[in-house]
């Protein structure tokens, strides 16, 4: 019954509406339908659905055909359609309104979340509508596949469909950004964002998905969310095995490079006499990348390179006449692959430093 009373409040002029057009067999008027479609938009701002409004239209209807005399009752069936149409487009266009304005109130929030930017106070106001918690620590992780991927996609449906059964009500986020997949998650919650990584892994066809470090507060996520872009950047230019890079086990490079000109100076030092070998010095580096990648293990890095072990054992010999260092000597060792690494992230010797 209170149903049946809310809904009555959205038929006002529906009766008379219906009882005008039969009497003479005519269409609805366009005051008519726009008068309508405002009624309708005005049910769905308010929250009642289509179904509740469709049986109250119905029952409205069934009332004014009682009190038809028959001739006008056979207009009343074309009337009726007319009529609940324009009601369905009005209400169906306010939720489409909606909707859009939803996404792009979610839009928003995540750019200023993962930018860093609007005031922290309104954004964690801001982030308890969409599920998160920024006074505890956060955490995120991001995939990166062959295709861009946006939030209607597909293959981002499907892994917060994932998500969603596997872990429930738990405070997670799955959103896109410039193509890439990303989950925050809470930071003490690192088995979610595992599995996010493995469903993205196979959802992108063998994407790379980088996960930064919990930190605490809205400037938290975006410092793991910088974290994880990082991690992405570095398996591609350093060529990083594994599909699954955490930033906390490559801190190491950053440190690297955080003093950039003297990592530009050891690499122009220690490598850059690689440059008169034939070839140039990018097969040495690659055959020092393999030997360190190997445990110095001369017969594998051969393999890897698809080599001999003589002719590797020649380019080790070529790299020590040409540098003065030994690979295989543990002194020399240390140098030389700090400044492969340098080399590497630095993009020597493709790039002049």
């Amino acid at each position: 019954m209170a149903e049946q009373e809310t809904c009555e409040q959205f038929l006002e002029g529906y009766a008379q509406i219906l009882v005008g057009a039969c009497a003479t067999g005519r269409r609805l008027t366009r005051d008519e339908m726009e008068s309508l479609r405002s009624q309708g938009k005005r049910a769905a701002e308010a929250g009642i659905g289509l179904r509740s409004l469709v049986r109250a239209h119905l029952a409205a209807t069934q009332a004014v055909r009682l009190g038809l005399p028959p001739a006008a009752a056979d207009h009343l069936l074309p009337a009726v359609e007319q009529a609940v149409d324009a009601f369905a487009e009005g209400h169906e266009r306010a939720q489409r309104l909606a909707v859009r304005q939803e996404e792009a109130a979610r839009r928003e929030f995540i750019d200023d979340l993962l930018y860093g930017r609007s005031d922290l106070g309104r954004l964690a106001e801001r982030a308890e509508r969409f599920g998160l918690l920024l006074s505890h620590a956060h955490a995120v992780a991001v995939a990166q596949g062959t295709d861009p991927y946006d939030d209607g996609s597909p293959v981002t449906r499907s892994i917060e469909s994932s998500l969603v059964a596997r872990f429930g009500d738990r405070r997670i986020l799955i959103t896109t950004k410039d193509g890439r997949l990303i989950c925050i998650a809470p930071g003490d919650q690192s088995d979610v964002l595992g599995f996010f990584a493995k469903q993205a892994y196979a959802a992108t066809g063998g994407g790379r998905v980088g996960i930064g470090r919990a930190h605490a507060g809205a400037g938290g996520v975006v410092h793991s969310y910088e974290e994880a872009l990082n991690a992405l950047d570095l398996a591609a230019r350093m060529d990083l095995d594994g599909p699954v890079l955490h930033a906390a086990d490559l801190l190491v490079y950053p440190v690297l490079t955080r003093d950039r000109q003297a990592m530009a100076d050891l690499v122009q030092s220690v490598l850059g006499p690689l440059k008169g070998a034939r070839g140039g010095a990018q097969p040495l580096i690659d055959t020092l990348t393999a030997y360190f990648d190997t445990g110095c293990v001369a017969a594998e890095a051969a393999r890897r390179l698809s080599l001999s072990v003589r002719a590797m054992t020649y380019r080790l010999d070529r790299i020590n006449k040409l540098t003065g260092a030994d690979p295989g000597d543990p002194v020399h060792r240390y140098t030389l692959q700090t400044a492969v690494v340098g080399a590497r992230l630095l993009g020597w010797p493709d790039q002049e430093l």
